[in-house]
């Protein structure tokens, strides 16, 4: 990986840690992502779940109520502190890993994760699909929420420099993914992907074709 990514990898999670205490207002704000948390109770989400980059824990409730398990993962311990204020349930747990360095140290029934891949850069997207298909037991499915290119036009995504109530910026990746090239980029790393668009979302379940063909 490039000098560059590492060091753009190290601020976006500098941002994620400054931006904890505000992270959770834009699902006060907006409407269309309250709504879009509804859109769990439509996916396959099953068995043994593993939530990477789970943040605040907007989601993970959602996913423990229709989950064997949770194992919420995030850089962050203070948006982990957050997610364990608000998810009380004892079927989930939550550990702080730096998923762009680290091996999963089991199998899960599902992977989800929401607003993460756009945070991925272009040159770690193999190896992220590789840490996702190391984490999934047979036939397992991937599950991941996005924003796609049309969510590219407002002023509070648009860029990779973010300021924070403070004044202070960070820069970040953001890569906003358009969902036909990213199946055929899938296709490409040997997984068969399902992705729909949702308004300026997009919705995908993807599985390793080994195991989808098994």
């Amino acid at each position: 990986m490039a000098v560059n990514d590492d060091a753009l990898l190290t601020e976006q999670m500098a941002y994620y840690r400054a931006r904890a205490p505000e992270y959770d207002r834009v699902y006060a704000e907006r409407e269309d992502l309250r709504e879009l948390l509804t859109v769990v109770d439509d996916l396959p989400i099953a068995g043994d779940v593993l939530e990477l980059a789970c943040g605040t824990g907007q989601w993970t409730g959602a996913l423990a109520a229709r989950a064997h398990s949770v194992t919420a993962v995030d850089a962050s311990p203070e948006v982990l502190g957050i997610a364990r204020a608000r998810t009380a349930s004892a079927d989930v747990r939550f550990e702080r890993v730096d998923v762009f360095n680290w091996q999963p140290p089991r199998r899960y029934d599902t992977v989800f994760f929401a607003f993460w891949l756009s945070h991925v850069p272009p040159s770690r997207l193999s190896g992220f699909w590789n840490t996702v298909a190391a984490a999934l037991a047979p036939h397992g499915r991937a599950v991941f929420i996005d924003e796609g290119p049309a969510a590219a036009a407002r002023e509070d995504v648009a860029g990779e420099v973010r300021r924070l109530e403070d004044g202070s910026e960070y820069r970040i990746v953001k890569v906003f993914h358009d969902p036909e090239q990213l199946t055929g980029e899938l296709t490409e790393l040997g997984w068969s992907a399902d992705i729909r668009t949702r308004e300026e979302f997009f919705v995908g379940i993807a599985e390793p074709r080994s195991a989808t063909f098994a």
